[in-house]
């Protein structure tokens, strides 16, 4: 519940921006021109501080203005009075800069009256969001106070106080993140991994629409990929807007874990295609050092292949290789072999089947990730890990280009309705229709 003093304020910003809007008269700023030749010559980012800072002491003087009229000028009815100023500061580049605010007060009850332009001036979110920004692009709680400031007289920049704004400012961001509504989004693919994160367990979702944009869809915390934490990301899913009965391709490492979430879910909509990437790398991982090599190039080539029935002779032509050297190796590449050739079965064109083979774009995202977070020194608990990972991924997000191959986006799409639409007709007509019950007549 918020406090008078909160009310008052948010009331006196609403009073100032109606009457921003609604004047007509342009304010002036008045300086000496030696002052500001001096200053030009001095630097011209001192200058424009300083006229910034001027700006704004003519906005709230102008405020004061309309509120008590113009001074030493007799008014009998003017319902407030002038009283003084008083020592405050305004939000200029992240910084405090302090400025003397002119203080009102009421005739009638003799209390003051907030200026809503200062409260704007000094609107702690401007700082909030300077701040993460900073931080983002690489600054740390201990150089920003060095690197940011501007103002010889500014404050507010040491390390505690920037890290209590970052922190708040991160809160915000992983707010809008669980919270943000994926109704409106036309998501053709989603891409599911879970990455291990300074000891825990970090699932992710990210999504493709159907013009190739790619959206941070959620993030969850957990010890490991267990059905319970892929499930309540799934839910967090379709309470902010995601309908899991369209169809839709699903990209995924292997885990059964997500598997199951995404068909419980999902259903026969789901279209399931494998990691590639993880796939060659769990089956080579049983092999010798000077194996390896060879299989993979044998995988690779085969998953580039235009045919998946091609691709799939070359695989069991390889796993029955295995077999008779590895059968560990053989068991691996017969594991779920056929939903690492899903996007050949919709025959989607070469170039964005690449980009929709593998979960690279989740591991590429984590990359930056872990820059951005390596100034942190010692992780603590409640929502350290998942505020900070929040914030670099919703800040890559906004440096994400389009999906390689982006405009064969409505071929995927055909091909999925139309293999879905196949799908159920071959479910209908395997459906064992209920034996009718016989009514035995009554003697």
């Amino acid at each position: 519940m918020k406090q008078q003093y909160q009310i008052d304020k948010r009331r006196a910003v609403e009073n100032f921006q109606k009457w921003a809007a609604a004047n007509t008269t342009p304010l002036q700023l008045l300086f000496e021109t030696a002052e500001m030749a001096e200053l030009a010559k001095a630097s011209l980012g001192d200058l424009l501080r300083t006229v910034g800072k001027m700006f704004i002491e003519t906005v709230m003087a102008a405020e004061v203005e309309h509120l008590v009229g113009r001074k030493s000028k007799t008014n009998k009815d003017r319902q407030a009075y002038r009283w003084g100023t008083e020592s405050g500061y305004c939000i200029v580049d992240g910084q405090r800069v302090p400025i003397d605010r002119p203080r009102v007060r009421n005739r009638q009850n003799d209390k003051e009256i907030p200026l809503g332009s200062y409260e704007v001036f000094q609107r702690a979110s401007l700082i909030h969001e300077t701040v993460w920004h900073k931080i983002m692009h690489g600054l740390t709680m201990r150089t920003y106070k060095e690197v940011v400031q501007q103002f010889s007289d500014a404050y507010g920049l040491e390390k505690s106080t920037t890290s209590e704004h970052f922190i708040e400012a991160s809160r915000l961001k992983l707010e809008e993140l669980t919270k943000r509504s994926l109704a409106h989004v036309p998501l053709a693919v989603m891409m599911i991994d879970g990455t291990i994160f300074k000891g825990e367990c970090l699932m992710v979702a990210i999504g493709i629409d159907r013009l190739g944009n790619k959206v941070l869809l959620g993030l969850r915390q957990g010890s490991t990929e267990n059905a319970t934490v892929v499930g309540e990301l799934m839910g967090e899913l379709v309470e902010r807007g995601v309908k899991f009965d369209e169809p839709r391709l699903y990209i995924v490492d292997g885990g059964k874990a997500i598997r199951r979430a995404i068909l419980n879910y999902a259903g026969d909509a789901a279209f399931i295609q494998r990691c590639q990437v993880h796939k060659i790398r769990n089956v080579t991982e049983h092999l010798p050092e000077e194996k390896r090599p060879a299989v993979k190039f044998q995988m690779r080539a085969a998953y580039q292949m235009d045919e998946a029935a091609d691709a799939k002779i070359a695989l069991l032509k390889l796993h029955d290789e295995l077999l008779k050297e590895n059968p560990s190796a053989a068991g691996s590449l017969a594991e779920g072999l056929e939903e690492t050739l899903t996007t050949l079965e919709l025959r989607v064109p070469t170039r964005l089947n690449r980009s929709l083979s593998s979960t690279n774009g989740i591991e590429s995202s984590f990359s930056v990730v872990e820059r951005i977070c390596t100034q942190v020194k010692r992780w603590q608990g409640s929502d350290h890990r998942l505020r900070w990972v929040a914030s670099a991924l919703l800040f890559v997000e906004s440096r994400w280009n389009k999906l390689h191959g982006y405009r064969h986006m409505p071929v995927l799409v055909n091909a999925m309705f139309s293999a879905h639409k196949i799908r159920r007709q071959h479910l209908e007509s395997n459906r064992v229709p209920p034996t009718p019950t016989r009514r035995h007549k009554v003697a």
